[in-house]
C-alpha cells in the first residue's frame, strides 16, 4: 500500500505540473469503501490524512474503530439520506454529495442544533445520466439563491461523477463543464469561496486534474480491488 500511495501522489503532482497548476492545489481523498479500519490506519501511517466513505454507517463505524492516534479527516462522498445526516454532521469535514434542497435544509437544522458550521459541496449531474444523483446545472442558480437561509452550512464548491468510459479522455468534457459552471456561479453570485471541484476517480483523475479538479477521490489505486 505504501508504494501505491507514494506512486499515486507523485502522479497527481506531475499531472498538476503538466497542466500548469500548483501540485498543492489538488487534494487526495483516499476512498475506503469496503476496506477495513486497519487499511485506514496503514495509509495514515504512510502519510495520508484525508479519507472518504460512500456509506454513512460504514464511515461512523470505521471512525470509531481507529486507534486514538489516527487523527484523520473524513469526507462523505456517497449518496446521503436525510435520516443519516445526524450521524455525520460535525464528524465529517466535508460532505461532497449534497444533491437536494431538502438535504441542505436537513444539514442546516442539524448543524444549527450542534452550534457548528458544516462544509458541503453541491453534487451536479453534469452528464445528465438517469443513474447519477445531483442537481441539474440549470437549477444551480436557484439553489444558490437559497444560501441566505443556510447560516450553518458553508457551500465550498461542486462535485460530479463522470460516466465510465473505456477511454478516460472522453470524461474530460464533463469535468470542463463543471469547472465552467463553478466559475460562472462564483461570478454571478459573488461567491469566491465556491472554490472546490471534487471530480475524478482512479480511472480518470488525470483528466479531472487537467480540467481543474481540486479534490480527487481514489480508492483502488491505493488499496487494491474491493471485495463486495
Amino acid at each position: 500500500m505504501g508504494r501505491n500511495l507514494e506512486e499515486l501522489i507523485q502522479s497527481i503532482r506531475l499531472t498538476a505540473l503538466e497542466a500548469g497548476r500548483d501540485p498543492d492545489s489538488v487534494r487526495l481523498v483516499a476512498v475506503t469503501k469496503n476496506f477495513p479500519a486497519s487499511d485506514v490506519e496503514a495509509a495514515f501511517h504512510h502519510g495520508q490524512r484525508v479519507f472518504g466513505e460512500n456509506r454513512a454507517q460504514e464511515l461512523v463505524a470505521k471512525a470509531s474503530e481507529l486507534d486514538s492516534g489516527v487523527d484523520c479527516e473524513w469526507h462523505m462522498i456517497g449518496t446521503l439520506q436525510t435520516n443519516k445526516v445526524k450521524y455525520l454532521t460535525g464528524l465529517v469535514s466535508l460532505i461532497h454529495s449534497v444533491d437536494s434542497l431538502r438535504l441542505l435544509e436537513t444539514i442546516q437544522r442539524r448543524a444549527e442544533r450542534m452550534a457548528l458550521v458544516q462544509d458541503v459541496l453541491l453534487q451536479v449531474n453534469v452528464s445528465g445520466e438517469d443513474s447519477k444523483h445531483g442537481f441539474s446545472p440549470s437549477k444551480m442558480d436557484l439553489v444558490l439563491q437559497e444560501r441566505g437561509n443556510l447560516s450553518h452550512v458553508r457551500i465550498r464548491g461542486l462535485m460530479t461523477m463522470a460516466p465510465f468510459f473505456d477511454d478516460p479522455e472522453r470524461a474530460r468534457p464533463v469535468f470542463a463543464q463543471l469547472r465552467l459552471l463553478r466559475d460562472q456561479l462564483s461570478e454571478r453570485h459573488g461567491m469566491p469561496q465556491l472554490a472546490e471541484l471534487s471530480m475524478g476517480m482512479t480511472a480518470d483523475y488525470k483528466q479531472a486534474i487537467a480540467e481543474g479538479a481540486t479534490i480527487v477521490r481514489i480508492g483502488s489505486a491505493i488499496f487494491g480491488q474491493r471485495t463486495p
